[in-house]
């Protein structure tokens, strides 16, 4: 089984970062790492190809700088090899020239299943897995909490607010995943050291069939005017209760149209 993972590989979280002030972006000139959110799908990969007795497990990112940080900390989890797009002309591509660049390199891989996580933890759109799916044409199942292959097709237990849906769709097939779907493993030393010698294919926008015009800021055809900073919340009214303090609550709902 030839399984397919996107993984996203970004600025430290636990450093504030800074913005590119001509562009409006988070600055990427840094030391990116993988996004904690997608080593559960790469975890998953790696259990659904031991469990099916064999497989390989392929790395898709899209990173600035032919950074390969974060893809060699997937690969010393026990990834096989990765493939990383990296192009100047990207900069400032939105979701679904992400997805379109992603979609393009899945399609070398002839994946039989495609593992991504639900959102980034830098871009939240939430948006990029279902785009892929739809560019690939294959059915696309998100928030999974539990996936099982077998018999040509993948079962999924689908989180939802009153718990989770049964799913069941044929492979190929792309499947988002929660971060409770499984534990992932750290990486031991061997894994590390031998993480330096797996392959990684560097591509551009052109080996993938696009020019620069359809890609970055042009193929998006937007632009970021502006970044504000949050309004601060404001301390809320107290209340006293002398006995009445009811009638000052049924009218702060009433102003609200709770009531």
């Amino acid at each position: 089984m030839k399984i397919a993972v996107c993984v996203k590989q970004i600025p430290d979280p636990a450093d504030p970062g800074a913005l590119d002030l001509e562009t409006n972006t988070l600055k990427r000139d840094v030391k990116l790492i993988l996004d904690e959110s997608d080593s559960y799908g790469v975890e998953m990969a790696l259990q659904l190809a031991e469990s099916a007795g064999g497989g390989t497990v392929t790395l898709i990112s899209m990173a600035p700088n032919a950074e390969v940080n974060g893809l060699r900390t997937a690969l010393a989890m026990g990834a096989d090899d990765a493939i990383l797009i990296s192009d100047d002309a990207l900069a400032g591509t939105d979701a679904l020239g992400t997805a379109k660049m992603l979609a393009k390199a899945i399609e070398r891989v002839e994946a039989d299943l495609v593992l991504t996580a639900t959102e980034s933890s830098d871009g939240y759109t939430g948006t990029v897995p279902a785009q892929i799916a739809e560019l690939l044409g294959i059915p696309s199942v998100t928030f999974a909490k539990e996936i099982t292959v077998a018999d040509g097709a993948v079962a999924v237990k689908r989180q939802t607010e009153a718990g989770y849906d049964d799913v069941t769709c044929p492979l190929p097939a792309l499947v988002s995943v929660t971060a409770g779907v499984v534990e992932p493993r750290y990486p031991s030393f061997k894994g590390i050291m031998g993480a330096k010698s797996k392959p990684v294919e560097n591509l551009t926008v052109a080996d993938l069939g696009f020019t620069a015009e359809q890609v970055g800021w042009a193929g998006g055809g937007q632009k970021i005017t502006a970044v504000e900073a949050a309004a601060e919340r404001g301390s809320g009214e107290v209340i006293v209760d002398e006995g009445e303090a009811y009638v000052n609550i049924v009218s702060f709902l009433e102003e609200l149209k709770v009531i």
